[in-house]
């Protein structure tokens, strides 16, 4: 398995400067289509899912983050305080804060529950230098985002959903759990108190977990619950957490959530933390790896790649090119050099389409597949809808 570091930055995904800073990463344009692809993949599948999107700020009042815990529990890993005249504003750690502000926005019903609120969101966390690493490990995160607000009887069911779905983009993305981990608390001080509410957490995770293998350990909880950790392994074998389910009672109770339950009385709400793939940068790092740069054809930073004979069937190619584009497919033009050689250059991109003389008389391309297929030439239009629709 390569290392997503170094063929990362060999097929332009992405790259670093001194002046951003370490932890940083910036992306290029081929990595801003993969990520753009992955973005689009997981607004629809939570839309699917049932989840509403909002957007929220990456700032926040120190007050904000005293009040959820963070302040208490996390502030190792938060950026320093910023004065903002009278007050002083934070860079966000986590996104769950700003949820629950909105939920609490208006008044809820039982009858609008469960409340599912999805966001991709920055967030930021002073990570130590030495630890940071390509994508897998960054200081600036985009969050793949969400949380849950239902009554504790739905709590079971919702973190399975929760596990389907993220079962679900696994098998599409062509990823594979090394293990799952019930992450419990340990025995030191930075977690919250109340053992009770720890114990009802900890037992809606076992349930949803019921018939998987699992492994519980200690001292892996977040500060304010426990949760469901999916293991991945990288290149070097090291296991991240990608994937994350978690149960929280603490912060309702810390924000004064509410619901109108039938009976008319005023009920808490339990939280569920989900996120389906992580981080976008460590999703993209495990992609990179696993598939070695030769992405899905729906996910291929360039999906068909054309390539003129000569400079007389350049035209051509660029009709071609301009048509596929209309589809709504990523393309690029090859024109410079030996054919041999960019047909090499190009072999991770999905579908190549060679434009020679004959092609360009008679209307047609030959495909190439990058599998190694080769169909004899076709028209341009039967060309253009099997790419579209395998990409589809």
């Amino acid at each position: 398995m390569p290392d997503h570091r170094a063929l990362g930055r060999e097929l332009g995904l992405f790259g670093s400067d001194p002046l951003i800073g370490a932890g940083l990463p910036y992306w290029l344009p081929a990595g801003a289509a993969v990520r753009q692809a992955l973005e689009d993949y997981l607004r629809a599948a939570e839309r699917r899912a049932g989840y509403q999107h909002v957007y929220s700020p990456v700032l926040g009042k120190r007050e904000l983050y005293e009040l959820s815990g963070h302040w208490d529990h996390y502030r190792e890993h938060m950026f320093p305080p910023m004065d903002l005249g009278e007050e002083q504003v934070v860079l966000r750690p986590s996104l769950c804060p700003h949820h629950a502000l909105i939920y609490r926005s208006r008044g809820r019903s039982h009858r609008e529950l469960p409340v599912r609120l999805a966001e991709l969101g920055g967030m930021f966390r002073d990570e130590p230098s030495g630890v940071l690493g390509g994508l897998a490990r960054v200081r600036s995160i985009q969050l793949n985002d969400g949380h849950i607000f239902c009554a504790p009887e739905q709590a079971v069911a919702e973190v399975r959903a929760a596990l389907e779905l993220i079962g679900r983009a696994y098998d599409d993305l062509g990823l594979r759990a090394a293990r799952y981990r019930l992450s419990l608390p340990g025995q030191d001080g930075k977690y919250v108190a109340g053992p009770e509410m720890w114990r009802r957490a900890a037992a809606v995770l076992a349930e949803a977990l019921d018939g998987m293998d699992y492994e519980a350990v200690e001292g892996e909880a977040a500060f304010y619950g426990p949760k469901i950790d999916v293991q991945l392994a990288d290149s070097a074998g090291r296991e991240w957490t990608l994937s994350t389910v978690q149960v929280d009672f603490h912060q309702p109770e810390r924000f004064g959530l509410h619901y109108i339950g039938a009976d008319g009385a005023k009920h808490r709400p339990v939280m569920v933390h989900r996120s389906v793939l992580g981080s976008l940068e460590r999703v993209v790092a495990q992609l990179v790896e696993v598939h070695g740069g030769a992405f899905p054809a729906w996910l291929a930073p360039v999906q068909l790649l054309v390539l003129p004979v000569s400079g007389n069937e350049f035209a051509r190619a660029r009709e071609f090119a301009d048509q596929a584009t209309g589809l709504g497919l990523r393309v690029e033009i090859a024109a410079h050099g030996s054919l041999g050689a960019r047909v090499r250059n190009g072999r991770l991109v999905p579908f190549q389409a060679v434009i020679g003389p004959s092609e360009a008389a008679n209307g047609q391309a030959a495909l190439r597949l990058r599998d190694g297929s080769r169909p004899e030439p076709m028209a341009v239009g039967r060309a253009l809808a099997l790419i579209e629709a395998a990409v589809r």
